[in-house]
């Protein structure tokens, strides 16, 4: 492990100014706040920060749901949220991906916006003994497009990285148009989490919106009639503790057995978490039978490109939104 300085600021405007920075893969000087993938990133010499700032005790860690909808302080960790009653009821899309998420004791340490920051599983990433990787040194290449790229995206892609996003919930929260406020130094902002990813595009080692000194402080979701019947499938080589191959999140606004609205995202196909509004317009007034779900399933695939090992996930992801939505719309 490369050695840092580990700073403990006392309140979070303290933390602020140390100018740090997350989401970019090349940073001197970093935030760390639960630190389940960071840790690890540290101990395989992937990330080679100089210093690490704590965020732990200096951020909000409440869960209040109300009449405005839902807020999820950063600091709350993954358990909390999913063991939440009222998530459990009004947002089950999201109680239902953090638990397919990692495992137990993951959950307990894992923060919410950490979980938003977590670094891709892509094994060229994360083994340093590969040279050529754009996310770790950009100009080096991406291994993945010509090797093993099974887990990678088929959705958002370019020349320089293919590797897809990891999180489950933040497809979940794309899927509900959540938005992340960001704290910086005596203000604030908020960016709607699906413009909060960057594509890969020629800079892959920036993949947020974040600029140095800003951490993300919460995420709101307004109320939404279509959160209450959503559901997330969850397509991986083994029950627990793996990450997508393929996930939908799903949520449905029903008149009787006709569709008035449809929230669709996609996870493990995408560099980014994957809204696909081509399917929610065609799913728009209809009816959930088998051959108007496979038609508008379809439309998801319009712009994927497979690269070999993962051409699987373009039919796979359709038959996961076909899942989903048909589970989502049997609940009550």
């Amino acid at each position: 492990m490369h050695p840092f300085i580990l700073e403990r600021p006392h309140d979070l405007a303290a933390a602020l100014a140390f100018n740090a920075v997350a989401g970019h893969d090349d940073a001197p000087v970093e935030y760390i706040a639960g630190g389940t993938d960071m840790v690890q990133l540290l101990q395989e010499n992937v990330r080679r920060p100089e210093r690490l700032v704590s965020l732990a005790g200096i951020l909000d860690s409440r869960i209040d749901v109300g009449e405005h909808g839902l807020r999820i302080g950063a600091a709350a960790t993954m358990a909390m949220v999913a063991a939440h009653p009222a998530v459990q009821q009004q947002f089950p899309v999201i109680a239902e991906s953090l638990l397919q998420s990692a495992s137990p004791q993951v959950r307990n340490q894992a923060t919410m916006g950490g979980n938003l920051l977590q670094r891709t599983r892509c094994p060229y990433f994360r083994d340093v003994g590969y040279e050529s990787c754009n996310r770790r040194l950009l100009g080096s290449g991406c291994a993945a497009l010509h090797g093993q790229n099974r887990w990678h995206a088929v959705l958002g892609t370019s020349e320089h990285c293919i590797a897809a996003h990891p999180s489950d919930v933040a497809v979940a929260l794309v899927a509900l148009d959540a938005v992340v406020e960001i704290s910086r130094t005596n203000t604030q902002r908020s960016v709607p989490l699906n413009d909060f990813y960057r594509l890969p595009g020629s800079t892959p080692h920036i993949q947020t919106v974040l600029e140095p000194g800003e951490v993300i402080s919460a995420i709101t979701v307004a109320p939404n009639p279509a959160a209450l019947r959503s559901h997330y499938v969850k397509v991986r080589d083994r029950a627990s503790f793996e990450f997508a191959l393929v996930s939908a999140a799903v949520g449905l606004e029903m008149d009787g057995g006709t569709i008035r609205g449809a929230r669709v995202a996609l996870g493990g196909v995408g560099t980014k978490p994957w809204r696909v509004g081509a399917v929610e317009t065609a799913l728009t007034g209809a009816a959930i039978d088998t051959a108007t779900l496979q038609q508008a399933a379809a439309l998801a695939a319009q712009d994927a490109v497979g690269y070999g090992g993962n051409d699987f996930k373009i039919e796979l992801m359709q038959r996961a939104i076909i899942r989903a939505i048909e589970i989502a719309g049997g609940r009550p």
